[in-house]
């Protein structure tokens, strides 16, 4: 039920509060409804909220986040004076045990366009709004990402109460984003049953695990994307986590070996930091952040959009998901949408991975639709759409308010969805199985394409300029190269991997020649990349060593000013070496087969 229809039938719906101000050329949100008409209304009226172009100012609360576990409030029936006078920003944020705060005090009444005529300035508020304002669907509900930086502080609070948020402790990150980083976000698919008319979908007695998984990693300068799937069926080993509980405790869930990937969620009480952790196992790669949703997420949000545009290449009739549809294109929603991206029996062979690529389609189709200028350039949609997006989720608490969210998706939206890709971990039929329900995970493909994720490598072509400081750093590598003799090496262990720096000074001096090289022990400190430092006089010991070491010019680290005499270049082994010998520069291309799909390409399902 969306925000207007919880109150009196008449009430106004807030979306219709954001009026121009001729004079700033910026939309204002006016919580005035004692029918006030111009920008130059009396200093008594009630306040407006700018539709800001930056952060939000001191005031904007960054507390109160539930702790894990917390629920939504039993029932939202709109009874009440208090629910009959509601406008955004009105709700205090849940408390420990998910019910709301006291509603605060104001009157509400209609808004009205100033009067005069329409500064020139006005198109630029649009535009302003299309860059600013993205909320991203994915995931078989959906993943969602909310652009709030076009909102003002009543929005934000009224946000802010919408979502639940869950403590995942050190499985994931404390900050919203990481400058220069990349960040991954993992989105999660449950099978658990809420939300009116849900009763026949999924397993009745499910605690939620996780049915559907997307981990999205968005490139460090924001030029592209990777959606990766990860196949519930997936058999894989579930690490030990942490999980804390609803009195503050930690409980400590032991690992298991040989499970269904879906089992990290839900089974033995574990939590979505449970999950992120399983993935980290699995890919290499921190999971920066997650964001949850269930089987009502999906209705709502293609609901609020207006519809999503999917294409069939066949008719399909499916008694299971009770998806009825003939071939052709369709603008699908509520119960019609969560039957398309349920139903497993309609496409391909009738499997897990075939019912993963239909719903990429779909979220590549609701994204498409998302930041189309009807949704953008329109108040109204925009509210809609923030308001069923973070009624839908859950998240951890490092995003876990409107603000955060609002931070996070302004930083996302730069990404062109030409440039976002959608992919699933390359896997193989369960051997073990005579009735193949199960998969394993196909390591010779599998372990390429996490490497090119680990190693922030885009799976489209990019044009960036981070790639052209990857071609001026990769001209490091060129030139003449000393003689193995002549190289001379500290070698410091700052990865993962112990004793790094004695095995890789044995393999230099034993199977290159490199004779001045020497093991320094552990690095000061530890580093995800190896990195090479040398002076401009050494360059061609650089290159040499490079060369033997399977370096990638990134690694090159050159300094200002000459080495003096018989001063050793410095090499820093990183979390991304594994073994002496093995080449530490990972693939550029997705191996053959892999599935892909781009995100800004409609598709038919087949």
């Amino acid at each position: 039920m969306d925000a207007q229809s919880r109150g009196r039938a008449d009430e106004i719906d807030p979306a219709d509060q954001w009026v121009l101000n001729p004079q700033t050329g910026d939309y204002e949100l006016r919580l005035n409804h004692s029918g006030g008409d111009s920008a130059s209304s009396s200093p008594t009226s009630a306040p407006r909220v700018p539709h800001s172009r930056g952060p939000v100012r001191d005031g904007d609360p960054e507390h109160g986040d539930t702790p894990r576990g917390g629920r939504r409030a039993a029932a939202r029936d709109g009874h009440g004076a208090a629910a009959r006078h509601e406008v955004p920003g009105q709700r205090g944020r849940r408390s420990a045990n998910g019910r709301r705060g006291q509603d605060g005090s104001g009157s509400d009444g209609p808004g009205t366009e100033p009067a005069g005529r329409r500064s020139r300035k006005a198109p630029k508020a649009a535009k302003s709004r299309r860059k600013k304002v993205l909320l991203w669907t994915g995931g078989a509900m959906a993943f969602v990402l909310v652009g709030l930086s076009a909102a003002g502080y009543a929005l934000y609070q009224h946000f802010n109460g919408n979502l639940n948020t869950v403590d995942v402790g050190g499985s994931g990150n404390k900050n919203v984003f990481d400058n220069d980083a990349p960040v991954n976000i993992l989105v999660i698919g449950t099978d658990k049953r809420t939300g009116k008319g849900n009763e026949g979908y999924g397993d009745k007695n499910s605690v939620g695990h996780a049915d559907t998984n997307i981990l999205f990693h968005v490139s460090e300068d924001r030029t592209n994307a990777t959606a990766l799937s990860i196949p519930r069926d997936l058999i894989t080993d579930i690490p030990e986590c942490r999980s804390k509980q609803e009195d503050g405790s930690e409980k400590v869930i032991p690992g298991t070996r040989n499970v269904r990937f879906n089992n990290s969620l839900g089974q033995e009480g574990r939590d979505p930091g449970c999950t992120m952790d399983t993935v980290k196992q699995i890919t290499g790669l921190k999971v920066d952040h997650f964001m949850m949703v269930d089987f009502n997420a999906v209705k709502e949000l293609s609901t609020a959009v207006g519809g999503v545009e999917i294409c069939l290449a066949k008719p399909v009739k499916d008694p299971d998901s009770h998806l009825n549809l003939p071939a052709g294109e369709h603008r699908i929603q509520g119960e019609e949408a969560l039957a398309f991206v349920r139903t497993r029996h309609s496409f391909g062979n009738h499997g897990d991975l075939d019912r993963i690529k239909v719903q990429q389609q779909f979220i590549a189709s609701m994204m498409r639709q998302m930041q189309s200028d009807d949704t953008l350039t329109s108040p109204t949609k925009l509210y809609k759409l923030a308001d069923a997006a973070t009624k839908a989720l859950t998240v951890d608490t490092g995003i876990g308010t409107g603000k955060k969210l609002a931070s996070l998706a302004q930083e996302l939206s730069k990404v062109n969805t030409k440039n976002i890709t959608f992919t699933t971990v390359p896997v193989l039929d369960n051997p073990y199985e005579k009735v193949k329900a199960t998969v394993i995970l196909n390591k010779a493909k599998a372990e390429p394409l996490f490497a090119m994720m680990r190693n922030d490598t885009s799976l489209t072509e990019v044009k960036s300029q981070k790639k052209a400081a990857k071609s001026k750093q990769d001209a490091l590598l060129k030139g003449p190269k000393a003689a193995a003799a002549d190289v001379r090496v500290d070698v410091y262990n700052g990865g993962k991997v112990p004793g790094a720096a004695q095995t890789t000074v044995a393999w230099l001096q034993n199977e290159k020649g490199v004779l001045k090289s020497s093991n320094k022990a552990n690095a000061p400190a530890k580093t995800a990349k190896t990195t090479l430092e040398y002076a401009p006089n050494q360059a061609d010991q650089a290159r040499a060593l490079a060369a033997m070491m399977g370096l990638p010019g990134s690694a090159m680290k050159q300094g200002t000013e000459d080495a003096e005499g018989l001063q050793a270049m410095v090499l820093t082994l990183g979390d991304d070496f594994e073994s002496a010998g093995t080449p530490i520069t990972g693939p550029t291309k997705v191996p053959a087969d892999v599935q892909q799909a781009n995100a800004d390409k409609a598709e038919c399902a087949k």
